[in-house]
């Protein structure tokens, strides 16, 4: 196969699928057409919209002779039949896919075409940033893939391919999805590219994996009309989700790539189940008894050899619980279970041979792996207690035993931050306290939270843990100590476990909820007079801060609270 040999010359072409988003499409649409001259035209589907957007792509069209617009004369219910619509209509010999509430970042296309044509391979993929808007907070998605230039021969020699199911971060030859037949399911398929991924991966191409940012994911979690893969309200959002998962499975495993396959299921485990495990207590006991019926049924269809690997990983357990479960049952300890790192909360049972297993009530659940697992992959829990004064507060941190580990590994102290989220930024220096044991498998410690801090310019520093992985604008703002606009914050606690010998575990703490805990609290700051100061347990039940700094932070936070009693009445 003869492939071009200039990254410049137009042999891209862009597909932008749009429904009734004309407030975000020609933004879309203009970010590919500022790829460059490697992309040569931009087919727009619109998918039978109602609110203008095919009117402003043709007014775009007209000025733009790339831009080719499509209107589909029935809208498909899904992502997958406009995106066929415009493969259908490419004419280059690479393609792309861009959804219409996203964009593509500068160089995006160079990068990947770049990649492609130096390994003559038939697929190149780049890092795809999940940006949480209107913060701005930029998370990679699966960035360890994304860590260095690659080349692979054939996707079996990276199993670790089947955790980046999208499409849209990825440049493919267009023969090459022609030849084999390689399309999205048609009609209402959420996770439609689940499958697609599947089946280009089963069809083996040589893969090209590039460090580059050649996608932005825009996160609009308060949209009026949630993305797919945030309206997760109905369990039918997680029997699509299953039934996407089992389409990628037998894909695979028809292809002859069992280790693919295998390693699909596990990252259900360890990404699916976990995120939805996390949720559950959240939704009613209709959806919890659905939920917990129909997830019984899929995991049903796994044999022993993909439950045998790490059978204490997170999500193997929790999977192993729903299976000897007929009913739901420990929700918030599966909700800690599924946390990032994981909390295993106690009781910590034993079997009458003095095996630790998850219950009484659940003998049949093993623990025994524990007793072998890693340090620095135990689940350990930390409790946190914050009890609130006028101007600072009370933490008590209590971390417990995991049947003998943790007397073993000799735990000395606690390394204490509260880290931003939407900047990475910490609150006030870091804090070391001493952990002293009680004698009954708990080791505590307490300190002083100043509520103060999280209001101070001066108080802010890159962490002990790392800047991680930021934006740019992020990594600028943290190293120049400059603030962001005024408007609430959210500060998650995290902690390092030290043991004997400075061996280490990164955990975060279960937020303890009684009577005057979580209570908010006004304060005086030197910079914005006034900060409203919340915490919260998140859908972790890990403990949080959200701070609303100056007059204008504690407004909007009356604003947002006076919009709920008006749509709870």
């Amino acid at each position: 196969m003869n492939h071009p040999r200039s990254a410049h010359t137009p042999q891209v072409g862009v597909v932008v699928i749009g429904y009734d988003d004309a407030a975000h499409v020609t933004t879309a649409v203009r970010s590919a057409l500022a790829q460059g001259p490697a992309v040569r035209e931009v087919i727009a589907v619109d998918d039978c919209s109602t609110d203008g957007s095919a009117e402003l792509l043709a007014r775009l069209a007209a000025t733009e002779p790339r831009v080719q617009v499509v209107r589909r004369r029935v809208n498909s219910g899904g992502c997958g039949t406009p995106r066929n619509t415009g493969l259908d209509r490419v004419t280059t010999p690479y393609v792309m896919f861009l959804d219409s509430d996203d964009v593509l970042p500068p160089g995006a296309v160079d990068a990947l075409l770049a990649a492609a044509t130096r390994a003559g391979a038939e697929v190149a993929s780049g890092l795809c940033v999940r940006r949480e808007l209107p913060e701005g907070r930029e998370v990679p998605w699966q960035g360890s893939l994304y860590a260095a230039h690659a080349v692979f021969e054939r996707p079996a020699q990276c199993p670790r391919l089947v955790h980046d199911t999208l499409c849209v971060n990825k440049l493919y030859r267009t023969d090459f999805l022609r030849d084999h037949g390689i399309r999205f399911p048609e009609g209402r398929f959420p996770y439609e590219d689940f499958v697609f991924t599947a089946r280009v991966l089963a069809a083996g191409p040589r893969i090209a994996l590039v460090p580059d940012r050649v996608y932005v994911w825009h996160v609009r979690r308060s949209a009026d009309r949630l993305s797919i893969s945030l309206d997760r309200a109905d369990v039918s959002n997680w029997r699509a989700r299953t039934e996407a998962g089992r389409q990628a499975y037998e894909t695979l495993l028809g292809a002859g790539l069992k280790e693919l396959a295998r390693a699909a299921r596990a990252k259900f485990l360890d990404h699916e189940l976990r995120m939805y495990a996390r949720e559950l207590e959240l939704h009613t006991s209709h959806y919890q008894r659905a939920w917990w019926a129909h997830t019984r049924a899929y995991l049903a269809e796994y044999d022993a050899s993909d439950w045998a690997h790490n059978p204490t990983a997170p999500g193997r357990l929790i999977g192993r619980v729903v299976l000897a479960s007929p009913e739901p049952r420990d929700l918030p300890r599966l909700r800690d279970l599924a946390a990032r790192p994981a909390r295993l909360l106690p009781p910590y049972a034993r079997a009458a041979d003095g095996t630790p297993v998850w219950s009484a009530g659940l003998p049949q659940v093993t623990l025994e792996p524990l007793l072998t697992r890693p340090l620095r992959l135990l689940p350990l829990a930390v409790d946190a207690e914050l009890r609130p004064r006028a101007r600072a507060a009370l933490l008590r941190l209590r971390l417990h035993e995991l049947y003998g580990r943790v007397a073993q590994a000799g735990p000395e102290a606690l390394e204490i931050e509260w880290r931003c989220r939407e900047t990475g930024r910490t609150a006030g220096p870091r804090t070391t306290v001493g952990l002293t044991s009680s004698g009954d498998g708990v080791w505590s410690a307490e300190t002083t939270v100043q509520w103060a801090v999280f209001g101070e310019p001066g108080a802010f520093g890159t962490g002990m843990f790392g800047m991680f992985r930021m934006s740019r604008t992020s990594r600028m703002l943290a190293m120049s100590g400059t603030s962001r606009p005024s408007g609430t914050s959210t500060w998650d606690l995290r902690l390092r476990v030290v043991f004997r010998g400075g061996a280490h575990r990164e955990v975060t703490a279960h937020a303890l909820t009684g009577a005057g805990l979580l209570r908010r609290r006004a304060v005086v700051s030197a910079r914005h007079a006034v900060v409203l100061v919340q915490p919260y347990a998140t859908h972790s039940g890990a403990l949080a801060l959200r701070v609303a700094p100056g007059l204008r932070g504690v407004t909007s936070v009356a604003r947002a609270r006076l919009r709920r009693l008006l749509h709870c009445h």
